[in-house]
């Protein structure tokens, strides 16, 4: 039996719509997968606007070790806050896959220890508030709940231009995956 153009046009037509549903099906039952894979490869920052339920405390999100994995809640504002220990001593960051590298306020990078110089500051970054001098350093350790990191780039920002720390892609590139899902972050070393 020979079928006419007009049945054969109809059955390619069929046949592409059919791939085009299974391809969409696909992507909406592993959307998160390919979000992160393609955020990854393009170097983007994934969106933090999701905050965790229940809570309204506007503190640090909690940090739970479980071996070498850390999971971080989201605060009520959506971003991802935690205590981390650099060279040893206790400081507030905010996780920030934005950011190139671990950023340090002044303040922070005195009460870890690191002590800079005005000349120092030798590079020069564009952030939210504008162009402001670094000065590169590397950090001994950067330790978050069981998750040690050693001898990280950084850079430390002039006084009063960084309010809070930022744990950048410096740290988070040497663990081997960190992923958002549902209002957490998780770090695995």
């Amino acid at each position: 039996m020979a079928l006419t153009s007009g049945t054969r046009q109809l059955l390619r037509e069929a046949a592409s719509w059919g791939v085009v549903a299974i391809i969409a099906v696909a992507a909406f039952t592993q959307f998160d997968e390919l979000k992160t894979g393609a955020e990854r490869m393009l170097g983007a920052t994934p969106p933090q606007d999701v905050a965790a339920e229940g809570d309204t405390s506007g503190q640090l999100g909690a940090a739970v070790g479980a071996g070498s994995v850390v999971t971080i809640a989201a605060g009520q504002n959506g971003h991802f806050h935690a205590e981390a220990e650099i060279n040893g001593r206790p400081i507030e960051v905010m996780v920030d896959t934005g950011a190139t590298m671990v950023a340090l306020s002044y303040e922070d990078a005195e009460r870890a220890g690191i002590f800079v110089n005005p000349s120092d500051f030798t590079g020069a970054v564009s952030t939210a508030n504008g162009i402001t001098h670094i000065a590169p350093v590397t950090l001994d350790r950067v330790t978050i709940g069981d998750i040690t990191v050693r001898d990280v780039p950084a850079a430390v920002l002039e006084r009063g231009r960084l309010r809070t720390s930022l744990l950048g892609m410096s740290f988070l590139n040497r663990l081997s995956r960190f992923d958002m899902r549902a209002g957490e972050l998780v770090l695995q070393e």
